[in-house]
């Protein structure tokens, strides 16, 4: 089905609303770790020891990231990435004895940079699928599922959403699979197919149906209950959480480098310092005790 962008009333709406000052952006309110925890992690000779020499040797982590993801990811008031996804990328970094150099951008961009090389690993709420697999390596090391937010006293059942207005970030799960899904099923059964609106950044997704303009938003788990936690006014949750799926850190498929960040998780897994950076931004419950590789079977 055609997924329509943005139109101009909606535009509008989310425009209004943001200057009103309902936004979940800035993260400005959120828990996160100490930073001391990070610089006084120190480096796993034995996931050190798996690293690619050019890695090595440029003693650099070169990380990819769409900031715009709250509370997994986004920019703090400085402009400077921040979030709990941040925070694991720059502990990973650490553990292998290396600097880490955030890069910005698109988020569809961040897998053919990975695998044309000019990009070492992503931090940035990947979900592990088996597509994705054909061109770069999962290390799995979180459990989100999905989850469907609607204006605050307003439920809206994700089975029964035919021709609802339902708000997306591009390029997501939910956008480029389980949207589609749940319109042909609509279609299939002679409704009306679901009005699917994509958004390049979350918070906007988030601030249309916080304005209006929308019926509802789909996202993971973690961003659904950071947007009723940080907008909880205009906001709920509707419908339980589904669809659980791995995220994984992103990596050059078949590369060492797949086997030092494994590596480098698990001693973060081992030592407490991933339970404290998740407890942090309270996203403990999708906390898993092993990092795999390539973990998702759909």
């Amino acid at each position: 089905m055609k997924i329509s962008r943005l139109t101009a009333p909606l535009a509008a709406a989310v425009l209004l609303f943001g200057t009103a000052g309902c936004t979940n952006d800035d993260g400005g309110s959120r828990s996160s770790v100490d930073a001391s925890l990070i610089s006084h992690i120190a480096p796993d000779p034995a996931a050190e020891e798996l690293l690619p020499q050019d890695v090595r040797d440029r003693g650099v982590l070169r990380i990819g990231i769409n900031p715009n993801y709250p509370p997994n990811e986004f920019k703090d008031a400085s402009g400077a990435p921040a979030g709990w996804g941040v925070d694991l990328g720059d502990a990973v970094a650490a553990k292998l004895g290396l600097k880490p150099q955030w890069q910005s951008m698109q988020f569809d961009s961040i897998i053919p940079r990975i695998h044309g090389g000019t990009l070492d690993m992503s931090s940035s709420s990947f979900t592990d699928t088996v597509e994705r697999q054909k061109s770069v390596d999962f290390v799995d090391y979180y459990e989100a599922g999905s989850q469907w937010v609607s204006p605050k006293g307003k439920p809206v059942d994700p089975n029964r959403a035919c021709g609802l207005r339902i708000a997306v970030k591009a390029t997501t799960v939910q956008e480029t699979v389980e949207l589609p899904a749940r319109s042909e099923k609509c279609v299939a059964a002679g409704k009306e197919p679901l009005r699917v609106v994509a958004f390049s950044l979350q918070p906007e997704a988030t601030q249309a149906v916080a304005s209006g303009g929308a019926d509802a938003f789909s996202a993971d788990s973690p961003i659904a209950g950071d947007a009723v936690a940080q907008l909880g006014d205009h906001l709920q949750l509707s419908g339980d959480v589904f669809d659980a799926a791995p995220y994984g850190l992103v990596t050059p498929r078949g590369s060492a480098l797949t086997r030092a960040v494994q590596a480098a998780v698990q001693s973060l897994m081992d030592d407490g310092t991933y339970g404290k950076i998740l407890r942090g931004a309270g996203v403990e419950s999708g906390a898993v005790d092993r990092a795999t590789v390539n973990g998702a079977r759909a």
